[in-house]
């Protein structure tokens, strides 16, 4: 692997000895080149292996010189200590089958989605006996993508939530709750149940209502494109961020988290039809109580660190191919 030029970088200085002999990495898009990237600059893996479908992507990650190997074939995970699939959450039981007869005994699967319950189920009937599975979601990311999109200390400060199946290998879910933590994450353990109930209101609905407010705004015929971006307020242009995710990632999300979605869009429709009430009626003191809630919300993020005062998170930002910079 190579290796960075400095000793020791933002993360910390490179381990004693790596956490995993061989690792792959499946899917190299954002958060699979930061994976490798942190591995880099950490020696958290001894070897890397870079596995992406898209013989582009493949040659992308030679150029960048992302993983040990790089390779189009799910066989290249044999041998792998730890298997990390960044992937749709809607691709998993088609690869969990195709990597299934290349599992060594004792390899353990973890992941890197969204959704936890529908790709518990996804992958469970297609491991072999003996092979472990602990699934994970790092929180966070930008609304970049491709290999080109990754940076080592993406993940550093963030959450890294576990939901290994009841039962689990303790020794397993070790192992991967030291892999997030030597990237710089704090790990946090959770039912998949309550990750995906929790994750549908601070993430995917969020979400889903940037798409709604942006693609709004591009429908109103009394609003041209050009007034739009001309006079796009701070609210506005972190909506229009939010919104340019990657489409593929978040549909599938949406569909294999429906139930939780559905939930917590049902509570918000409630929850606007009482503001709407208030603005049309002038009761001007619901709208402040709810308000100066809100703002003392915000304040408690960034109290527990998981925001800053500085825009993007006061990150240095990596360039992106045409110029453009990873935002948090």
């Amino acid at each position: 692997m190579i290796q960075d030029n400095e000793a020791s970088g933002p993360l910390g200085p490179p381990l004693e000895a790596p956490i995993v002999r061989r690792l792959a990495v499946v899917g190299i898009g954002l958060i699979g080149s930061s994976i490798i990237h942190a591995c880099r600059a950490r020696r958290i893996a001894g070897h890397v292996v870079a596995i992406d479908r898209d013989p582009a992507v493949v040659g992308r990650c030679r150029a960048l010189g992302l993983g040990d190997e790089q390779t189009t074939d799910i066989a290249g995970i044999a041998g792998c200590d730890l298997v990390v699939l960044c992937i749709p959450v809607g691709a998993f039981a088609e690869v969990a089958a195709a990597m299934a007869p290349h599992l060594k005994p004792g390899a353990i699967v973890s992941d890197v989605g969204s959704v936890k319950g529908s790709i518990i189920a996804q992958i469970s009937p297609h491991l072999p006996a003996g092979v472990h599975l602990v699934p994970a979601h790092p929180v966070a990311g930008t609304e970049y993508s491709g290999p080109d999109a990754g940076f080592a200390t993406l993940f550093q400060r963030r959450w890294c939530i576990l939901t290994p199946p009841e039962g689990t290998d303790a020794a397993a879910t070790g192992l991967v709750d030291r892999f997030w933590h030597a990237m710089g994450a704090d790990v946090e353990v959770m039912t998949a149940e309550h990750h995906d109930r929790v994750l549908a209101i601070t993430s995917h609905v969020p979400h889903l209502i940037a798409y709604n407010i942006v693609g709004t705004a591009a429908d109103l015929e009394t609003v041209t494109e050009s007034e739009v971006i001309k006079f796009s307020a701070g609210g506005f242009r972190d909506f229009t961020r939010i919104a340019a995710s990657d489409p593929t990632m978040w549909r599938d999300i949406f569909l294999h988290n429906r139930e939780a979605v559905l939930e917590m869009l049902g509570r918000l429709n409630e929850d606007v039809a009482i503001l709407a009430r208030a603005i049309r009626w002038g009761d001007g003191e619901t709208l402040f109580r709810l308000f100066t809630r809100t703002r003392a919300i915000r304040r408690g993020i960034i109290d527990q660190g998981q925001d800053a005062a500085e825009p993007d998170f006061g990150r240095r930002h990596a360039e992106q191919p045409g110029g453009g910079k990873a935002e948090a």
